[in-house]
């Protein structure tokens, strides 16, 4: 689940920078967090369950890793690339708790915009493919 903190804070815009300008809590974020709901499955359903959510939002999801104490109460981050409402797209994270039984969705911010710079390269190497 979104928690008040992370609604709270700035998000970061595409670029890696914060972007005050942004809403703090982007509709996008907030369906695709939805759609993951009620997911109960493990680190082994939760690349499936964040791959069918991006799906259906038109996003993709980009690749999956341990979260190697990267951020609090997290065991798995997935990079998500999902349409903003325009013709962009903006970078999400979806994050699995350590129980591995909720998945909450998050902007990078300072502490995972080296997520974000390496997501932006991944995506740069395959348009040249």
């Amino acid at each position: 689940m979104i928690s008040t903190e992370m609604a709270a804070r700035p998000q970061a815009s595409a670029l890696g920078g914060i972007d005050h300008s942004e809403p703090v809590l982007p509709m996008e974020l907030l369906e695709l967090e939805l759609s993951l709901e009620g997911y109960a499955g493990g680190d082994a359903g939760f690349c499936e369950a964040v791959r069918r959510a991006a799906n259906r939002s038109g996003g993709e999801l980009l690749f999956d890793l341990p979260a190697g104490g990267m951020i609090e109460d997290c065991r798995r981050i997935a990079v998500l690339r999902i349409p903003d409402g325009g013709n962009e797209t903006r970078v999400v994270l979806a994050l699995l708790d350590h129980n591995g039984t909720e998945i909450r969705m998050q902007a990078p911010d300072e502490d995972t915009a080296h997520l974000l710079r390496f997501a932006e390269a991944f995506v740069e190497v395959l348009e040249r493919i």
